[in-house]
């Protein structure tokens, strides 16, 4: 029998696409309230990987991750997600959404994205949230998967993702 050991931090990230700079900054900044300063951040880039949220959205939309200070307990994954839903309703106009906020987390081994959305690939959290891990670290690199979602294979993307890990390596060892 395995002993149940309180699980390691890991660096909160939000994946964010909006319909202007306007709308990501207002969001980056709420998210910064409400989870501590953003110390990673990656350049804004032209959302055109899918026309998944054109409808809504418009088809003019950018990209952008940022990541925070404060590292978490991953079991705070499904509340944050309930969070950052509520912050894309607080800047919905007419019902159609300007900014779309995915969190997640980032481990030494892995990227985790928080969904609403169950597939057979996704494991459920609480409170109606589904945790996917997206990209994983192996042979120095992240790699994605079968479901990685487009954006996420990007170099932007890659970038960021890499950072962030060295900095959550970096604070969990400052945290021994």
């Amino acid at each position: 029998m395995g002993t149940i050991k309180k699980p390691q931090e890991a660096k909160l990230f939000a994946g964010i696409i909006a319909v202007s700079e306007v709308f990501a900054a207002q969001a980056v900044k709420e998210l910064e309230d409400r989870y501590g300063p953003a110390d990673i951040k990656s350049p804004a880039i032209n959302f055109s990987f899918t026309d998944y949220y054109a409808a809504e959205m418009g088809g003019s939309l950018i990209r952008l991750w940022v990541g925070f200070e404060k590292l978490i307990d991953p079991g705070m994954l499904a509340a944050i997600k309930a969070q950052t839903n509520e912050l894309e309703d607080k800047y919905s106009l007419s019902g159609k959404r300007q900014v779309n906020v995915d969190p997640g987390y980032v481990t030494p081994a892995k990227v985790v994205l928080a969904s609403s959305k169950d597939f057979a690939h996704r494991v459920y959290l609480a409170g109606g949230i589904y945790g996917e891990v997206t990209l994983i670290f192996r042979k120095n690199n992240f790699a994605h998967l079968e479901w990685t979602y487009p954006d996420y294979k990007s170099e932007t993307a890659v970038k960021f993702f890499t950072d962030i890990r060295k900095d959550c390596l970096d604070k969990l060892k400052g945290a021994l």
